[in-house]
Parts: C-alpha cells; structure tokens; sequence
C-alpha cells in the first residue's frame, strides 16, 4: 500500500513537473514568437521613421543641388556682391523653411547669408571640404546662435569649363523636423558616428551618447540608473529605468542610414508579448491539469510518451537528410564556383599574354631592325679586323673587335627585353623599380618612336621608385601606352610624348602627348571600345581594357584626360607648361614599404 501510495505521489509529483516544463515551454515558445512579430513590426516602424527622416533631408539636398546652378548664386561668386543676393537667399530660406543658405567661395569663406556673418570661414568643416572638391558633401553639427542641432547640405558650384568657384550650403533645423514626432510609437532615435543622439521622438533621448564599453546610452546625468542588456534568439533587449515614456524592457534595433550619416534605433515595449505568453502558458497548464487524471493512467502515459519519442525521431530523421542535401548541393555550387573562377583567371592570363604577343607583332618591323643593324656592324668590323691582322695592326683590330663587343651586348640586351616582354608571368606581385620598368618600354619601343617621327621627353629619376606589381605585366601596360600615343600622333604636325614619374604624394607615371585628344574619356577603357580604322592593324580595342585590369590588380589606378590647349591672351598661373593639347593618361600605384624595400 505504501508503495502503491509513493508510487502514485511520485507520479504526481512527475505530471506536475511535467505540466510546469510544458506551460515554461509554452510560455518560452510564444514569448520568442511574441519577440519576432514585435521585431518584424520593429522593422517596419525603423524603416518607415527613417524614410520620413532621409525624404525631410533630401528635400534640402535637391534645394541645394538646384541653387548651385541658379544665375544668382553665380553672379555672387563672380562679382563678389553679396549684398545684392542677401533678399534672395532669405525668400529661398523662408520658402523652403531652410534654417540658414550660403553661399561660399572656394577658400571656404561666406560671402552671402541671410543669417551667417559674411566673411565667416568654413573650410575646416568636413561637407565643405566635401563639396569644395566636386562632390555633394552633407553632416550635422551647430549652427549658433540659430540653433545646437542643424543637419548642412553643401554642393558644388562649378563653372563653364568644368572648374569649382564655390559651393552653395543650405541648414536644416532639426528641433523642427523631429518636433512633430514627439511622444509617437514607439520611441525612435538617431545618432551620429560617436554614438550621440542628434534626432529622437522622446526629449529624454536627445543628446545621449553611448558609452565605450557599454551595449547601449546611458543618461549622463543618470549613471547610477540600473542597465543592462542580454539577447534572446538574437534579439537585443534593453533593461532600463529612465522614465514614464520609455519602456523598462524593450526590444532594442538599428538600421544604418550611410546617406545621411546616421543610425535608426528604435526600442519597442516587451511587455505585451511577456503578457500574451503568461496568458498563453497559464491556458495550457489549466487545461493540462484538467484532463491529468486521464494522464495518470501509466499505459497512456507510456504510449504518449512513445509516439512523441517517434514523432521527434521521424523530424530528426527528416531534417537530417533535409540538411545532408543542402549541404550536397551546397559543395556542388562551390566547387562549380571555383571551376568558373579557375576558368575565367586562365582566360584573363591568356588575354593578357595575346596582348603582349600583339604588342610584339605590331613592333616586328623595328625589333628586326634593331637587330639587324647591329648584325651588319658586326659583320664589317670583323672583316676590317681580319684586314688589320693581315697589315699586322693588331691595335686597329683589338678596336674593331671592342666594337663588335658592344654590338653584341645592345642586341642581348633587346633580345633579353623581349624575352622579359614575351613571358607570361607566374608571380601575382612583388616589388619593382616603375624607373627600370620604363626603361625598358621605352628601349623596346624605341624604333616605334623613330619610325613615327615622335620626339620623347624623359627625364628618369635618378633613385630607383619601388612599387607594387608585376614586372612583365606592368611593361606591358607601358608599352601600350607607348605605342598608343604614337599612333594617336600619326599626321599632327608637332609629335611629341612626354613621360614623368611623379613620386610628391604617391606614385603616378604620366603619358602626354600631342595628338587630337580622347573623343568620350569615360569609355577609353570598355572593352573593344577603339577609335582606329575598323580592320586594320591597329587591334581589337582591347589593350586598353587589359591595362586597366592589370592596374587594378596592382591596387592602382589608371585614368584618362584631355589637355587644354591655353590661350595666350589669358595665360593661367596654374597651367602646366607641358598642357599643350592632346590626351594625358596617368598610371597611379602603391608605394613599396621602405622596410620591404632594404629587406
């Protein structure tokens, strides 16, 4: 009796067990699902708050892209009165509800502003620098004594041949923008770089910057205030006491926002769905406890028990065979993967070596002439020196033959360029000499010069430049260039390329010349895209695109540019003394560490 007793309180004591697991489970179970529809409603609310945030910004940012080509913003920075273009800019301001719009020239200096003092230096902020340079340039900060919290568009003002006058900045008010937001759902944020609250829908936000260290913003006039965050199933939750108008748990996320500078966050309130799962939890364990007696019956409770057991196994079995094809498929796809990529570095490296071969195809005729001469020179020197050995004037012959050893060393020195030239190289990149590199450009591509009647102007550093890059393949990208220009050249009156290595800030080797000029720059570098007579002998268009992909996989890079041909009557004090029209095509690489270079 006893033992039937201790059996059954045992098995009481199991169910409750039981039960109290199952309703945690439940509740476990409905409170994650409560935490994802919250997230994907979360989500929702972030995007929906950052696209009304980025759409009330960019309004100014089209307002400011529109100014900078405005007659009256240019006559500001041509003529230098500001006062004319004071009512202007404060009717824009007034009608757009700008905060402030100046007007800049390109020392950065305010010379018009409805609100700013004229005269007002402004080059040491970033979105100035930003537009000074030819781009958009955005950022937040103050603007006193308008306001502690501005968001600042600035765009370029560009003049008639392409060159930057100034820069048109318009200032947003963001106490205005987020005003209207107040006291919404939820509670809604954005900070800057550093973690400093600039935009939120809750006052008590404003300002807070997230600490080094800690996982999320503490008050800095709060530190004692109790904090804490732990995840969930990846979710992020925030455990805080900072007032009636935020949640004391809350779900806790971030959307980046790169075009504007900002980070969306966004906290929602967990409680509802910790109450959703206690309801949800406290239903299954009445209901459990309702039918338990029925449960007591051990026979039922081991056949329960099995067909669970069999259940689990049957998804066990199910998922793992789910998971051994995805991971089958999934070796398939990389290994085809590799196979591509294997496939296209071979055709790459093929592409590369049938350029070299063109190059030398195209060079054919002055190579054999290179040769041949020195051949011919060898030929008489060695029968003056038998003539001088027969007249027994072995001093004239010991000369004829010093000769013919010069001779043999300036064709094993073409002969070794070539060979150079014509391999295909196995070594990605290492170090080199761009000095020795051009060197040999030049020297194999010399009669090329002289049959095109080109005058080349070259004057080498007298020091090795090391760079990163391939030997082999860096020539080829030079001699390219090389024998592109003299063809560009062919029938100007004046032919002249000049080459420079440029070593002020980094590394850049410059190719000049004086032909008509690039006809659409942006596209010199497309595949098959060329100007020459379809048909010829002049190639595919490709040898640009191939220097382009070389450069690249040097981590360099290769440009483009016409020259401007400057008036005399309006010489420039800027203007290079080598700008005398023509096409300039620069090849900018990575310097070689100086540790690198002595090891």
């Amino acid at each position: 009796m006893n033992t039937f007793l201790h059996g059954r309180i045992a098995t009481l004591l199991v169910f409750l067990i039981t039960v109290l697991g199952l309703a945690a489970g439940v509740w476990r179970y409905a409170y994650l699902q409560g935490l994802e529809q919250l997230h994907a409603r979360g989500v929702a609310d972030l995007s929906l708050a950052s696209d009304r945030l980025v759409g009330q910004l960019q309004r100014y940012r089209d307002l400011t892209v529109f100014l900078a080509d405005h007659p009256a913003v240019h006559d500001v920075l041509a003529a230098d009165t500001p006062s004319s273009a004071r009512d202007f800019l404060q009717d824009i301001a007034d009608k757009s509800a700008a905060l402030d719009v100046l007007i800049v020239d390109v020392q950065g200096r305010v010379l018009a502003s409805p609100q700013s003092a004229p005269g007002a230096v402004l080059i040491d902020q970033p979105f100035v620098k930003r537009a000074l340079r030819g781009a958009l340039g955005w950022g937040h900060g103050q603007s006193a004594p308008l306001t502690d919290r501005a968001y600042f568009h600035a765009a370029p003002v560009f003049g008639d041949a392409g060159q930057i006058k100034g820069a048109v900045i318009v200032s947003t008010d963001l106490n205005g923008i987020d005003y209207a937001w107040r006291g919404s759902n939820p509670a809604a944020f954005f900070t800057d770089s550093a973690g400093v609250v600039q935009i939120a829908n809750r006052s008590e936000l404003l300002f807070w910057q997230r600490p080094m260290g800690q996982p999320g913003l503490i008050p800095p006039d709060q530190s004692a205030v109790n904090f804490s965050a732990s995840f969930v199933q990846g979710n992020e939750i925030w455990k805080m006491g900072w007032g009636p108008y935020i949640p004391d748990e809350a779900l806790h996320l971030t959307k980046l926002l790169p075009v504007i500078g900002l980070t969306g966050e966004v906290l929602l309130d967990i409680a509802p769905a910790r109450r959703l799962a206690l309801s949800q939890a406290s239903a299954v364990a009445a209901l459990c406890l309702a039918f338990g007696a029925m449960l007591f019956l051990a026979t039922e409770r081991r056949r329960a028990l099995s067909q669970a057991n069999t259940k689990l196994e049957r998804q066990v079995a199910k998922r793992t065979a789910a998971l051994n094809a995805s991971n089958t498929e999934l070796r398939r796809e990389a290994a085809e993967r590799e196979e591509a990529q294997a496939a296209l570095r071979r055709a790459q490296a093929d592409l590369v070596q049938a350029g070299k071969l063109s190059a030398l195809g195209q060079m054919s005729a002055g190579i054999s002439h290179e040769l041949n001469q020195p051949l011919m020179a060898i030929r008489s020197f060695a029968e003056n020196a038998v003539q001088f050995m027969a007249r027994d004037k072995p001093e004239r012959a010991a000369e004829n033959l010093s000769r013919i050893s010069e001779m043999s060393d300036r064709m094993a020195r073409i002969i070794q360029n070539l060979r150079a030239f014509a391999r295909q190289e196995s070594v990605p990149q290492k170090r080199v000499d761009v000095v020795r590199v051009v060197a040999s450009a030049i020297e194999l591509t010399q009669t090329y010069l002289d049959d095109a009647g080109v005058t080349l102007a070259y004057d080498p550093p007298e020091t090795p430049v090391w760079v990163h890059g391939g030997e082999v393949r860096l020539g080829q990208v030079f001699v390219n260039l090389i024998t592109n220009a003299c063809d560009a050249m062919s029938g100007r009156e004046t032919r002249r390329l000049t080459v420079q290595i440029m070593t002020d800030d980094g590394i850049e080797v410059r190719f000049q010349d004086t032909g008509p000029g690039i006809e659409m720059p942006d596209k010199v570098f497309d595949p098959f895209y060329t100007t020459k007579s379809v048909g010829g002998s002049s190639g595919m268009g490709l040898g640009l695109s191939i220097s382009y992909g070389i450069v690249q996989s040097f981590g360099g890079q290769i440009r483009g540019s016409n020259l401007e041909t400057a008036r005399p009557d309006a010489p420039s004090p800027d203007a290079n003394p080598l700008d005398g029209g023509g096409a300039m095509f620069s090849v900018q690489l990575e310097r070689a560490d100086e540790i690198e270079v002595a090891a």
